[in-house]
Order: C-alpha cells, then sequence, then structure tokens
C-alpha cells in the first residue's frame, strides 16, 4: 500500500553554521562594537545577546538572512519573550522546532478525514503517515496539506508505492 510520512525537520547543520556565520558577522561589524551581541546555539535553542531590544531585532535580522541564505526556513523559529539578565542587558531564546506537535498531528489527520480523499492518516510520534491505494490520492493529499498547514514547513519523506 502506497504511503508517505508527513514530518517537520529542520537542517540542523546549515541551522547552525548559520549561527556560527551569524557570530562572526556581529564580531565584524561597527554598529556592534563594544556592545554585548551576541548569538550561540545550544541543542535546539539559539540564544540572542544584546544591550537593548533593539540591538536583539539587528541580531535577529542579522540570523534570518544568514538562515535564508543557507535555504534554512525562518517558520522553524519559534521566538520566545525578551528577558532581563544583569545591568541593561537583555537575551531572547528562540527553539528550532522539531517534530510535529500532537495539535497539530490531529488537524492534518482531521483535514484529511474531512477532505473525502480516500487516505488514511496516522499519527507515528513526531510524523504523519498517510496512506492510501492510489498514488494520486496520495499526491493530492500532500497538495491538500500544503495548501491549509502554510505556518509550519512540512515536508514529505519516505515515499512508497
Amino acid at each position: 500500500m502506497p504511503s508517505f510520512d508527513t514530518v517537520l525537520e529542520p537542517n540542523l547543520v546549515e541551522v547552525k553554521n548559520a549561527v556560527e556565520n551569524t557570530a562572526k558577522e556581529i564580531v565584524t561589524r561597527f554598529d556592534f562594537k563594544g556592545t554585548s551581541a551576541a548569538v550561540e546555539l545550544k541543542d535546539k535553542e539559539i540564544t540572542l545577546f544584546g544591550d537593548a531590544d533593539f540591538q536583539l531585532v539587528q541580531v535577529e535580522d542579522v540570523l534570518r538572512n544568514k538562515l535564508t541564505k543557507r535555504e534554512v526556513d525562518v517558520r522553524f523559529l519559534d521566538k520566545g519573550d525578551v528577558q532581563k539578565i544583569g545591568g541593561d542587558k537583555v537575551k531572547q531564546v528562540i527553539k528550532i522546532r522539531n517534530g510535529i506537535e500532537t495539535e497539530v498531528s490531529k488537524k492534518i489527520q482531521r483535514l484529511l478525514k474531512d477532505s473525502k480523499i480516500k487516505v488514511q492518516a496516522a499519527i507515528q510520534g513526531d510524523a504523519v503517515r498517510v496512506s492510501g491505494t492510489k498514488r494520486d490520492d496520495l499526491q493530492a493529499a500532500m497538495a491538500l496539506i500544503r495548501k491549509d498547514m502554510t505556518d509550519l514547513p512540512l515536508s514529505f519523506n519516505n515515499f512508497r508505492d
């Protein structure tokens, strides 16, 4: 029975490279000289540091540009609140989304069920496996998921005939 998996997986190697390039640019840029502007990556969290909110926005802008150049979708980023740390310094934690959450999985499942396309969706951990009898039905399901789930950079893998 033909099937495919709907997943939410960023290219973490490219994310790491983009963060390193951002750190290099922060060190060399004139407007960041003598400030506490910095960026670091730990596990699946990017932490931005700065002297004020506007500086965090500038660092985030540099990061987004580097991610875009490396073809990493910026919809993988889940921004947290700006937190004050010692003195006038601030930081912001940006989580990198990895894996489809259960609410989104159920939404995808409901979407496919309501569409009357002859496919079945099964939640398997942090992925959704879609199976059907015809290849055309699976391609229609992919198109439907792409059209309705625009806020997440979903991808499809393990396409089997």
